[in-house]
Formats: C-alpha cells, structure tokens, sequence
C-alpha cells in the first residue's frame, strides 16, 4: 500500500484550488438579477447550505456557499457576493461575481482581501434572483490586544444527535473564531457507529447516502447533508471557522497509509483519502495548499501580540499506524517491556519530520503572550492502572464498579503517606499503562520532544484538543516533571462519550469521574457524559476555559445545564503553568 505523502496532498488540495476567487474591492453594485444571465434566472437554484467564513489573517477572509441546482442542471452558474461593514449593506466595500460547477460541486471560495485587521463584515451572494443568509466574519487583530476568545468544537455525528451544541455557541458574543477541531462528517452508514438513535430522531441518513462512504460522490453527499442541518449554518454564519479535520472526515482511526476502518474491500485506501480530502477542501472555509505554500494544512494564525495559534494535523500527514494493546498481550500476560521500548521509539512519529520542524521554528518565532496548539487528540498523559484497561478488553469480567473503590482507596492511602501499603497493592495503582494509544500517548517521544522545546523556549503553552467526545483538562509537564502548560479538552457536538464506553448509568457518572481524576496524575478536570463546547478566553493576565454543556441532544427542546458548567484558567510565566481555579 503506497504512503500518503505530499504531492498526493498537493494533488486533493488542487481539485478544489479553482473553487477560490480573489475579491480585492467594488467591481460594481450587484442587482438581484445582474450575477445571472437570463437563461439562469429561470433555473431551479436555491442555497440550501447556508454561507461560511474562515481562515482569517489581518487583511483577508475566506467566504464560503455553494448552490444548489434544483433542477438537475449541471451547467455552469454565476454568483455575485458583496460585502460590506453594516448588515444592512449601505456600506459596501467588496462586491464580484464567479462562476462554479459540478467539477467543483457548486460550491464557490470567496479570497475577500485588502481588508482593515480587527474588523466585523457582513457579506452574502447572489445568483438568479436568490440572495444567501447573511453571514458575519472577522480578520484577525493587529498589534496590542487586550482579549481573544474561541468556541472550541469537535465530533459531530448527524445520526447521533441534534445539533443543539452549534445553535449554544452561535450565542456566544465577541467570538474572534470558532475553533472546529475535526470529526465534522462521520463515514459510517445507517446502522453504523451511535446511529441506534437516529430514526426517532429523523435523522436517518439519505438512502442515496445510507451506506459507509467511499468515493468522491459519497463524501460530497455527506457534507451536503451536514451542511443542510438549520443549527450548523447559524454558527457558520456568525464568525470565522479556523478548521482540521481528524480520522472520520476520512474514515475511523485514520494514520499515514491506512485505517482501522478501511478493509480491503473498500478499494485503494490513497484514493478513497485522495476523495474525501477534495471534498473536505470545497466545503469548508480553508485555504487549500500550493506549490509554493509548505505549510499544508498545518498553519499559523496570529491574533496581535496575545495569541499565536498553531493549527495541526495529528491524522494523516504524518502519523505512523497505533500501536495495539491485543499485540503485546499473550497466555503470559502483557509483556510491558516490550510495549514500553515501542510507544518509546524515537523513530515513531504523529506529526511527521515536516511538521514537526515547522511547529517549532514556530514556536520559536513566535512573541506571543500565549502559544496556543489547536490540534485533534489529547496531549495529557492518560496512564490508568493495567489491571483496569485489561479488565475493559473483557467487558463483564470483573465489576468495574468495585475495582475502581479498591484502586481509588488505594491511591488515596498512597497520597496520605499510608505506611501499611504492600507492595501488591502500591504496584496495583503504579503499573500503569495508556489508555488511548490512538491519542499522544501513542507517540510518547514525540510528544517529549513538543513539550521540551516549549520549556526550553519559556512559552506559556495551552494546547486544545477534541475527538475524545468527553470534557478534560490537564497539567501538561515534562517527563522530568518540569510543568509547561495545560491542556483544555472540548466535549462532542453529538457523539456518545465514556458513558457509553464504559456502560454507566448516570448515577455512576459523578464516582467515575472521581476516580479516573485521582486515579491519573496530571487530569484535573472530566465531564464524562454531557456534550457540548467549550469557550476559551485568552487575556495578557489568563487563558481561563469555560465548559458548556446542553441538557440533551435526543430532543427538540434543550437548556444550557449550568449546573454542570466549570471553569478554569493558567497563568503566564514560569511556575505558573499549571491550571487553578477560575478568580
């Protein structure tokens, strides 16, 4: 099976270049029928999939729509846009028209630059007497700022749930971007992965897109229904998405050169990447690669003088396949030696050589207040006791339940200085082993190596994470048990969580998540069932996190349930990187 390298990036990137238009300014005000010659303004179109923003720099913003051909013609459409400083649009500062296709699946990339930084527009389209929603966006800020502040989103699963968590963050106020974290489509087919739910719900896949997704069509298809979803295209039209995908925009548990969820079946796994990366490429707000752009779809933004964000791909640029825990477990037992001399391997790597480099010339350039990682997969160290990650690849084995009171005691005893400790028990709380290997903790090297040129730099380092589905926050440190920064994990959009993992009931929620926080060393904080997002709020003085959760995503009517709302923050500088309580 060939690898995944850059020209074939290069290639899924290219399909979708001639979706992007460069707007510099007025090219004349657009009537509701001058965007449309007379043969298109009798045409079945419609824009059934809202509009987008993305990618913001200090002069320039990606916009995004696509139009919908209701009659089944393919033949080539005009659309005009204008964009302005006021929504009623008296204030026009950019207007054009372009044209897309089915070559490009009618969407159309708007490149709107020589723009102020730091400033609100209003745009929208036209074509054939039709004008879009109105969408909001806004270029990055220059010089000294005084606040940034993100929505922070991840794994959103149409068949799982409504879309409740979308429509929580649309209200959010001063939003300078909605961070999406990636897990945006899912690939599964009814009756797949969280869909049990999905008829009562009515959201059914389409039975033109019932099945697991395959080829371009397919992943085209996906999104548009994604994108028809009334709670998604409000976030997308009220601020600037700054995006990456993770594994299910391709398929599940997606490295390099292949997948858990791609069988031999299913045709050549570089083409099936290959497709699904061009349609991720027409239907987000991003800017594809090019020739001369090394950067990929690993990039920086900088938000003046407080905040650098650092946007990577944990997934398939440059990841080595996981590691499995059934391969080091045998009649004899797990052979730890063997396991730790392979999650430990210098070799072995999740960015890639590249990547790696770029992050931390980055870094290094970098005089920002805060370092910001936004990137897919937790970065803390999840170390569980062996004998409770083995007893969870045997469900119903043993209880769960009174394992967990006998480890926590047993760890409370430790932390109190309990004299009567035996060596069998200390050894059950200390023989501990990772619990995600699809996370960092699979690439142990490579993460030391991030961490220490964040401590050799003395950078104030937040990282943030999604595809988990769960709420987390840890202390980030190095090996040395030198602190660096933290980390701030957002909930799911949808997708079940390690209430479904681990088959609790919610009444065991509040002793479960007790237990993994005393049981890991460095974990401060887990919501282990709710959904939602998070809201992160970046000052010279704080990064302070604040987790939203809705009370349902199974039916219509939801609430914010504040009564399980949490906050907090880090504090810049030297001995302060650790997370404290919210003042």
């Amino acid at each position: 099976m060939g690898g995944f390298n850059r020209r074939d990036f290069l290639r899924a990137s290219a399909l979708a270049v001639g979706t992007i238009v460069v707007s510099s300014g007025l090219q004349g005000c657009l009537s509701s029928s001058s965007s449309s010659s007379d043969d298109e303004a009798v045409r079945g179109l419609a824009f059934e999939h809202g509009v987008a923003s993305g990618d913001p720099l200090t002069d320039r913003v990606l916009l995004w729509t696509r139009i919908t051909p209701t009659d089944g013609n393919n033949a080539e459409v005009q659309i005009g846009w204008e964009i302005a400083t006021d929504s009623a649009f008296t204030d026009l500062v950019h207007s054009g028209t372009a044209s897309t296709n089915a070559a490009r699946d009618f969407t159309l990339k708007v490149d709107a630059q020589d723009l102020l930084p730091g400033t609100s527009y209003y745009f929208r389209f036209k074509v054939a007497g039709l004008t879009s929603p109105v969408g909001r966006c806004k270029t990055l800020p220059a010089g000294s700022i005084d606040q940034v502040r993100f929505a922070v989103l991840s794994c959103s699963n149409y068949p799982a749930g409504l879309f409740h968590v979308y429509a929580a963050a649309a209200a959010e106020a001063e939003l300078d971007a909605v961070l999406h974290l990636g897990d945006y489509i899912y690939e599964y087919g009814n009756g797949g992965y969280a869909t049990e739910d999905a008829a009562a719900l009515g959201r059914l896949l389409p039975e033109d897109n019932a099945s697991e997704i395959l080829s371009l069509d397919d992943y085209r298809k996906r999104y548009a229904l994604y994108r028809t979803d009334e709670d998604l295209q409000l976030l997308h039209a009220s601020a600037p998405f700054i995006a990456v995908w993770d594994d299910h925009e391709v398929t599940n548990d997606t490295w390099r050169n292949g997948a858990e969820n791609h069988n031999d079946g299913e045709g050549d796994f570089t083409e099936r990447k290959l497709a699904a990366l061009q349609a991720y490429f027409e239907w987000m707000p991003v800017r594809p690669a090019s020739d001369d752009d090394e950067e990929t779809i690993y990039r920086r933004f900088d938000f003046g003088d407080l905040v650098s964000l650092h946007m990577l791909d944990t997934r398939i640029i440059g990841r080595d396949e996981q590691l499995n825990f059934a391969d080091y477990i045998s009649a004899t037992g797990f052979d730890a030696a063997r396991f730790t001399a392979d999650v430990s391997d210098t070799n072995r790597t999740l960015l890639g050589l590249s990547q790696l480099d770029w992050l931390q010339t980055q870094l290094a350039t970098s005089t920002a207040t805060w370092q910001v990682l936004g990137q897919q997969i937790l970065m803390g160290r999840m170390l569980l006791p062996a004998e409770m990650l083995t007893a969870l690849q045997n469900p119903g084995a043993v209880d769960m339940t009174a394992m967990l009171t006998e480890l926590v005691t047993i760890k409370l005893r430790q932390q109190a200085g309990d004299p009567t400790l035996t060596a069998a028990e200390i050894a059950r709380i200390e023989t501990v082993i990772p619990y995600n290997l699809d996370a960092w903790d699979g690439y142990a090297y490579e993460r030391e190596v991030v961490l220490g040129a964040t401590r050799a730099l003395n950078q104030n380092l937040v990282v943030l994470a999604g595809d988990t589905h769960n709420a987390w926050a840890n202390n980030l440190a190095t090996l040395a048990g030198d602190a660096v920064g933290v980390e701030f994990a957002t909930a799911s959009v949808s997708s079940p969580g390690l209430e479904s993992y681990l088959g609790l009931s919610e009444a065991q929620i509040p002793a479960a998540e007790q237990a993994i926080i005393t049981l890991v060393d460095g974990l401060q904080y887990l919501n282990a069932n709710q959904r939602g997002y998070l809201l992160v709020t970046f000052t010279a003085e704080e990064a302070r996190a604040d987790w939203r959760f809705v009370s349902t995503v199974k039916a219509a009517e939801y609430s914010i349930d504040n009564s399980r709302a949490r906050s907090l923050r880090t504090l810049p500088g030297a001995g302060n990187r650790v997370l404290v309580p919210t003042a």
